[in-house]
C-alpha cells in the first residue's frame, strides 16, 4: 500500500496526528511559503460544511455576510493601545507596492476591528441604524514561529462576526447569543464537547472587556480554544469615533462585539474522533457519508456486480468505487484513510443473496443487511454514529476532569503533559481571575483556560494562591 504506517497515538500524538492529516489526504505545508499549508479537497469540503452550518445559523439570527478590505493602514491599529500591543509580534507589513515605497505602510489583516470601526464611524449616525450585525468570511495573516496544520499557521481561513448596538445589555446578549452557536455547532455537528467559559483578564483579546470561549478536549488530554466571542465594550467605538444619537437626543459611543471561528476547528475535529487507523469524522460533516465497493474475479461478475453497486448506490445515496486496477483491499484501506463513516462490499455472494455487507468506520464492526433495508438502516446507523462519537468524547472529558485544592495538586497533575505523550486533564480549581494568579499557572506550561459559565461543581471556595474567595472553579490545563 502506497501510504506509511500512522504512528499510534500511544507512541507520539504530535506524530499521529501529522500522519492523520496527510494520508487522510486534508492538507500538506506548503513549504514555498514559511508556515503557511495547503488545504486539500477532502479538508476543504470538511471546512465548507463546517461553513454552511455556522453561516446558516448567523443568518438565522439577523446577520449579513461583508467583505472588508485585507489590508490594513498601520495608523489604525495604533488607535487602539492594548489592540496593537497585543498583536504587533505577529503582523506582516506591506512597505512596497507598485515598486514605489508606501506613504503609510499597510498591515495584512490579523484580524478586522480596526477598520469595520472606521466604517461603523460613517454609517452609524442613529440610534435608528442600530444594531448593525455583520460577518466576514475572510483569510488572516499572523505570523506564527511554530506552525501545526489546521491548529496553528501564519495564514488561515475564518469567520469573524462584528456588531454595533446601542446598549451594553444588548451587545451583552449578542455576545452570549454567538457563544451558544458555536457550542451548538461543536456538539451537534462536530460531535465535540466544549465548557463555555469567560477567559481571564489576562487571556483575553486584546482589546475587549472580556472574552468568551468555547474549550474542547482533545484525546490526549490537551484543552483546544475552538471559538471566541468577545464583548469591545465601547473601546473601539471611542477609539474610531463611532457615535450615535440615542432616543433622548444625547450623543454616545456604540458598543461593539466581535466573535470568531477558523479553520483550527478541522484539526479539532480530527483530534476528538481519529484513530490509529486515520481519520474519523463525524457524519454530519463527511463529504462522503458511504461508499460501495464492488467485488468481482471474473469479467462474467464484473458486469452483474457494477450494475447492481450502481442502482443500489443511487437508491441510497452513495458513491460507487469503480476504479481500474485497485484491489477491493486497496480502496477499503484508502476509504478508511479518509474518514467515510461507512463502506458498503457487494460481491457474487451478497448479489445472490440480495445482501450487501455495511462496516461503521468508528467501530469497525461490520453487518449483513438485505438491499431492501439499506434505505432506512444507512441514516440510521449515520444518526447512531453521530451519538456514539459525541458520547464517546463527552466520557473522555468527564474521566479526565479533576478537581485540585491546592497549587501543588494542579502542578502535580500537569507537570509530565505534553502534546507528544498526551495525558493531559482538565484540572479544576479555585482561583482568582488576576495576572498574578494567571502568571503562576504559565510557570508549568499551563494556562486558565476559561471561568465556566455553568457551575458544575462545589461552588464557591478559597483561590489556591491568594487565600481570597472566588465563587467556583476554573478549568486550567495545557493547550494547543
Amino acid at each position: 500500500m502506497p501510504e506509511s504506517p500512522i504512528t499510534p497515538r500511544s507512541q507520539d500524538f504530535a506524530a499521529w496526528y501529522q500522519d492523520v492529516v496527510l494520508q487522510g489526504d486534508m492538507a500538506e505545508p506548503a513549504e514555498v511559503v514559511k508556515g503557511c499549508m495547503v488545504i486539500k479537497a477532502n479538508g476543504y469540503a470538511i471546512w465548507e460544511l463546517i461553513q454552511r452550518q455556522l453561516d446558516d445559523r448567523f443568518k438565522a439570527t439577523g446577520h449579513q455576510n461583508v467583505y472588508f478590505p485585507l489590508l490594513i493602514p498601520q495608523s489604525f491599529l495604533h488607535k487602539e493601545a492594548e489592540h496593537v500591543e497585543g498583536f504587533s509580534p505577529e503582523l506582516a507589513v506591506v512597505t512596497i507596492a507598485g515598486g514605489k515605497e508606501l506613504e503609510e505602510p499597510y498591515v495584512i489583516r490579523p484580524t478586522s476591528e480596526t477598520i469595520i470601526g472606521h466604517f461603523f464611524s460613517k454609517w452609524i449616525q442613529s440610534y435608528r441604524d442600530l444594531p448593525v450585525l455583520l460577518n466576514q468570511w475572510a483569510n488572516i495573516i499572523r505570523w506564527e514561529l511554530r506552525t501545526r496544520l489546521f491548529l496553528r499557521t501564519t495564514e488561515f481561513l475564518w469567520q469573524e462576526g462584528h456588531t454595533a448596538h446601542s446598549t451594553h445589555e444588548e451587545a451583552m446578549a449578542e455576545v452570549l447569543r454567538m457563544l451558544d452557536v458555536y457550542a451548538q455547532v461543536a456538539e451537534d455537528e462536530m460531535a465535540m464537547p466544549v465548557i463555555k467559559g469567560a477567559k481571564t483578564q489576562s487571556e483575553k483579546f486584546a482589546g475587549a472587556v472580556r472574552t468568551y470561549a468555547i474549550e474542547a478536549m482533545m484525546q490526549n488530554g490537551l484543552a483546544l480554544q475552538s471559538g471566541t466571542s468577545h464583548d469591545l465594550g465601547q473601546n473601539f467605538g471611542r477609539a474610531f469615533d463611532v457615535k450615535f444619537q440615542s432616543k433622548e437626543g444625547q450623543l454616545e459611543y456604540v458598543w461593539q462585539t466581535s466573535w470568531g471561528v477558523s479553520t483550527r476547528l478541522i484539526g479539532g475535529l480530527i483530534m476528538s474522533h481519529s484513530d490509529d487507523k486515520g481519520l474519523v469524522l463525524p457524519p454530519r460533516l463527511a463529504p462522503v457519508k458511504s461508499v460501495l465497493v464492488p467485488i468481482y474475479r471474473k469479467d462474467d461478475e464484473k458486469a452483474r456486480v457494477l450494475e447492481a453497486a450502481e442502482r443500489i448506490a443511487r437508491d441510497i445515496g452513495a458513491k460507487v468505487d469503480d476504479r481500474e486496477g485497485q484491489s477491493p483491499g486497496a480502496k477499503f484501506f484508502h476509504w478508511e484513510r479518509r474518514g467515510v463513516p461507512i463502506v458498503l462490499e457487494l460481491g457474487p455472494r451478497d448479489l445472490a443473496s440480495n445482501n450487501v455487507v455495511l462496516k461503521r468506520r468508528d467501530t469497525g464492526v461490520k453487518e449483513t443487511v438485505p438491499q431492501a433495508d439499506l434505505a432506512a438502516r444507512i441514516p440510521d446507523t449515520l444518526d447512531r454514529m453521530q451519538k456514539d462519537l459525541y458520547n464517546a468524547a463527552k466520557q473522555r472529558l468527564k474521566d479526565n476532569t479533576v478537581l485540585a485544592n491546592s497549587i501543588g495538586e494542579v502542578e502535580a497533575i500537569l507537570r509530565d503533559v505534553t502534546a507528544e505523550k498526551g495525558g493531559g486533564k482538565f484540572v479544576m480549581a479555585h482561583m482568582k481571575d488576576d495576572p498574578a494568579c494567571d502568571a503562576r499557572i504559565k510557570e508549568f506550561k499551563a494556562t486558565v483556560r476559561c471561568i465556566p459559565l455553568v457551575d458544575e461543581f462545589d461552588g464557591a471556595g478559597k483561590c489556591i494562591l491568594t487565600g481570597e474567595p472566588v465563587d467556583r472553579r476554573v478549568v486550567i490545563a495545557k493547550a494547543y
